[in-house]
């Protein structure tokens, strides 16, 4: 890593009950949440927007969900972020599949209509060069509605924030998935 966390005694005590929170669900504190926690503001907020966007009342599949986010993880060459992303996808498809075909997702027979799209838009929305088209929202309406559309976009902008974080500052994968 290019920057290295400060230890863990060494953070403000209202940031310790998110630390408490990782160390529970994934075994150990997460390397990126002790980076932000170095700028306790930053870490609030991006905690609080991770929070609202993987909500369970949100109007998107929590497949789907985890499928975009490591598409962009992959796209932005987030090793971190394609580790635990890539676990959370297989656990919530009940397989590895979906995870090892993502790279080829436009040739796989593993994807529905409205993930291909999905797939297509967040390309669209993380890949310079590349942009959002008329057609491709077009095609994007026939799966979800203008208010899932905004969630896909908050949830792609989000990853695509937290991916490149990741990737500059060098985080290395802590294993969460073999893949």
């Amino acid at each position: 890593m290019r920057i290295q966390p400060r230890s863990p005694g060494s953070y403000p005590w209202y940031l310790k009950p998110f630390f408490w929170s990782q160390q529970r669900r994934y075994g150990e504190v997460l390397l990126p949440g002790l980076l932000w926690g170095r700028v306790p503001r930053l870490f609030m907020t991006v905690a609080m927007l991770y929070g609202a966007l993987d909500a369970r009342r949100s109007k998107l599949d929590p497949v789907l969900r985890s499928l975009l986010t490591v598409r962009v993880s992959q796209l932005n060459w987030c090793r971190f972020c394609v580790d635990i992303n890539s676990a959370t996808l297989a656990r919530r498809a009940g397989s590895m599949a979906k995870v090892e075909a993502l790279e080829t997702w436009r040739t796989s027979e593993l994807y529905s209509a409205a993930e291909r799209v999905a797939l297509d838009y967040t390309e669209a929305v993380t890949i310079t060069g590349r942009s959002v088209t008329d057609e491709l929202m077009a095609e994007l309406r026939q799966h979800y509605s203008d208010d899932a559309i905004i969630e896909l976009t908050a949830l792609i902008a989000f990853q695509n924030l937290s991916s490149k974080f990741n990737s500059a500052l060098d985080v290395p994968p802590q294993g969460f998935c073999r893949f």
